[in-house]
């Protein structure tokens, strides 16, 4: 066992050159040698540090436009010697090799590069780093004499010890900045093989599958939780390495009590729902209101204050206790109308909060939870959807293609207006956001669109509709109906139409589609197919 082991040479090589300079001259404070490749010697030299180029270590320069400079037995040998193996040491003295004490790497910025829209798959591939994880593993691996560095947050700790320690490292930081760097090689090939994974299909792959044939999601924990959906069941949060976009783990919590486990899961799905929303009708606000997982009112209006106003009028006593998300930032008038609705929520999202409307609304309930996510744009590509079953886990597109009425089919009743086919496809965006089977109800309120009720989670699809009817009660007559799948018979379709429902909105694809038509042709209601499924279980 080793515990504290001297820093006399470093080898520094970074993308990410926040904070180097500081740390670099704490190096040299200490009389440490600083060796160094590319751009970095380059800083260093400019700061008026003196530096050894790595190509005085091994005797070649570097080449292939950077692609070669540190795959060396000078620099991997100075890393991977065991100082106490005679063999080792011997090695050493026989080819010349310099133990190298400190490692400081962090590798090219293959996440952001991806993360920029329209970033080509050659673009990509020059930003994976081959050297930089070597060097990073190898240091880990002997974390009983070397001490590695991946990340500028870790340069106060580093600096820390050396000067406390008379320029050594313990054995205790060497074994935490080990398991980091394990950790950060460990997410950065994820991060490499989800993207070359996700493009799988612009290659022209001789399998023709899109999916990779193994895959690790690279995930930090983010924190402990409280416990699971149930106190007996214990839960932690943890954060995709290249996640883009909007998300609940990433929000900034500006206000309440800790996010619970159901709590997230329920945001994320709010979010999800007003996302889409906001690809579909940019040029108005949208508003969802959620319980368990699903949308009990959802709006489109001209404004935040009309459309919150118009969701919570969906399902008034479900939202109590809920989850309200919006897809434009909101102010004061908008959080006043969240007050004046009537129902307490756990939870309201946002893009953006003004001071006064969070100041408002934190005022009104101290524990509610006020989560900014920044702009609603949708990922530069197509995000994947994860769940775990026993022995493994299942993958899949994430359904959020945007919903478009152009290749719909009219089989029943008077032809659909213009305003009425927006509604319908407001409806439709709502209905693949509930579970399964599902039917939503809804139409037009004063100038906005909102949903009157739904029936989801339910085993057959006629007592989605008989729920559906109810939730929406006098507000069914002369509404639209949305279902998220096909109607395997008419009795379906024929418990709305008593209600009083004028047009209806299904995948078709059914054997029996042609009875759901005559049904709807006799009583002279519309019926459109989408020819597009949206099962959500």
């Amino acid at each position: 066992m080793h515990d504290l082991v001297p820093v006399r040479r470093a080898l520094i090589s970074v993308s990410d050159k926040t904070g180097l300079i500081p740390f670099v001259r704490a190096l040299a404070d200490l009389g440490v040698e600083l060796v160094s490749t590319g751009g970095t010697a380059k800083a260093i030299a400019d700061a008026g540090f003196k530096v050894f180029e790595v190509a005085e270590l091994t005797g070649f320069p570097e080449m292939m436009n950077g692609r070669v400079k540190t795959l060396h037995p000078a620099v991997h040998g100075g890393i991977l010697a065991l100082r106490d193996e005679p063999t080792h040491t011997a090695a050493m003295e026989e080819h010349d090799i310099g133990p190298i004490d400190l490692v400081c790497v962090n590798l090219y910025p293959f996440e952001a590069t991806v993360a920029r829209p329209g970033v080509s798959r050659a673009e990509a591939i020059e930003q994976i780093d081959i050297g930089g994880p070597s060097m990073i593993r190898s240091a880990a691996k002997n974390a009983a004499w070397v001490t590695v560095v991946t990340d500028p947050g870790q340069y106060s700790d580093v600096q820390t010890e050396l000067a406390s320690q008379d320029g050594s490292t313990s054995r205790t930081l060497r074994d935490m900045l080990a398991v980091a760097a394990f950790k950060r090689t460990s997410a950065y090939d994820a991060a490499i093989n989800q993207f070359l994974g996700s493009t799988a299909a612009d290659t022209a792959s001789s399998n023709g599958e899109d999916f990779p044939t193994t895959f690790g999601p690279g995930l930090d924990r983010v924190t402990t939780l409280r416990y699971g959906e149930n106190p007996h069941q214990r839960a932690a949060v943890y954060r995709e390495t290249n996640t883009t976009g909007p998300s609940i783990v990433s929000a900034k919590q500006l206000g309440g009590k800790e996010l619970s486990y159901n709590n997230m899961l329920d945001a994320a799905a709010a979010l999800s729902m007003v996302q889409s929303l906001a690809a579909m009708e940019p040029d108005r606000v949208g508003v969802c209101v959620l319980k368990h997982t699903n949308p009990c009112g959802a709006a489109l209006a001209a404004n935040a204050a009309q459309a919150i106003r118009l969701a919570i009028a969906g399902d008034p006593i479900a939202a109590y206790g809920g989850i309200l998300s919006i897809n434009r930032p909101l102010d004061e008038v908008g959080a006043a109308a969240i007050i004046d609705g009537g129902a307490f929520f756990e939870v309201v999202i946002a893009p953006a909060f003004t001071a006064g409307a969070a100041a408002d609304l934190n005022g009104r309930w101290k524990n509610v939870r006020l989560l900014e996510v920044g702009p609603m744009d949708m990922p530069a590509h197509a995000p994947m959807d994860f769940r775990s079953i026993p022995g493994g886990m299942l993958m899949q597109d994430r359904d959020c293609k945007p919903i478009v009425t152009d290749a719909w089919e009219h089989n029943a009743g008077p032809a659909a207006s213009d305003s009425d086919m927006k509604a319908a496809a407001f409806l439709v965006a709502c209905s693949r956001s509930l579970s399964s089977n599902a039917v939503v109800l809804g139409g037009f309120d004063g100038d906005g669109v909102r949903v009157f009720g739904a029936g989801a989670g339910q085993m057959d699809r006629v007592t989605a509709c008989r729920i559906a009817v109810a939730k929406a009660g006098e507000m069914t007559r002369g509404s639209i109906a949305a279902s998220e799948a096909f109607f395997p018979f008419a009795d379906g379709p024929e418990v709305l139409i008593e209600a009083g429902v004028r047009l209806i909105v299904q995948p078709g694809g059914s054997k029996r589609d042609a009875d759901t038509f005559d049904v709807c042709d006799k009583a002279g209601v519309t019926c459109l197919t989408t020819g597009q499924r949206h099962f959500r279980h």
